[in-house]
């Protein structure tokens, strides 16, 4: 790896790339942060009901297009393809992370009754299919509740920033008796200050902990899990 390792950030929506880019600026200034953007994922995604066989195709086409372009890791910022990231992670070298993995580590470290707050409804599936797998091999007994800030992205979306954060800040209040809430998105951490001024447990984001994961990985030097 270079003194500055190119890091490839893989978006399906552009309301991601700010919060990820602002992680690495405070996380990990000396990567190189790339962006690679198909706006059409989302919207194909939220056709369907599951993952279409085509998606792995297509996340493992942008998977190889990253690394010849010298990717020395790769971090998907979105949350609702949690399997045809993992497909493409077993196909390649370098390491490729999903947005939420060390989030839902660090939430499994705080409790056992996580909350979740999303904006976009098609991810919640997979996600808690993904914190499940997550929680099994760490604290079996934890459960996940999730609720979607109806509205929410669609107002960011629009660009009002202040409803989006309202909105996720109003779902989150609807989960009390929880020992932590995750914003589920890498866009849903523009709301953590009106969500932790709207409840009283501890409140986490899915770009700083990714950052910081990713940049553990690579200067480890240790191989990527198999998944």
């Amino acid at each position: 790896m270079s003194a500055r390792p190119r890091i490839a950030l893989i978006h399906a929506t552009t309301v991601a790339m700010e919060p990820i880019q602002a992680a690495f600026a405070s996380g990990w200034p000396e990567a190189e942060a790339i962006n690679i953007l198909d706006d059409s994922l989302s919207p194909d995604r939220a056709k369907a009901p599951g993952l279409a066989p085509e998606m792995y195709s297509r996340f493992l086409t942008l998977t190889r297009y990253a690394i010849d372009h010298g990717a020395d890791g790769i971090l998907f910022t979105c949350s609702a393809f949690g399997e045809a990231i993992e497909a493409a992670a077993r196909a390649v070298a370098v390491p490729v992370l999903k947005p939420n993995e060390a989030m839902f580590e660090a939430a499994l470290a705080l409790g056992t009754r996580i909350g979740m707050v999303a904006t976009f409804g098609p991810s919640v599936a997979s996600m808690e299919a993904e914190f499940a797998a997550a929680a099994a091999g760490r604290k079996p007994a934890s459960g996940l509740r999730s609720v979607v800030a109806e509205g929410a992205m669609q107002a960011l979306r629009g660009g009002d920033v202040e409803k989006h954060n309202r909105l996720v800040a109003e779902a989150a209040a609807t989960l009390p008796g929880v020992d932590a809430i995750m914003l589920a998105h890498f866009s849903t951490s523009r709301a953590l200050e009106a969500v932790q001024a709207s409840v009283v447990v501890p409140v986490l984001t899915s770009p700083g902990a990714a950052v910081a994961k990713l940049r553990a990985r690579l200067e480890s030097g240790a191989a990527p899990p198999v998944k």
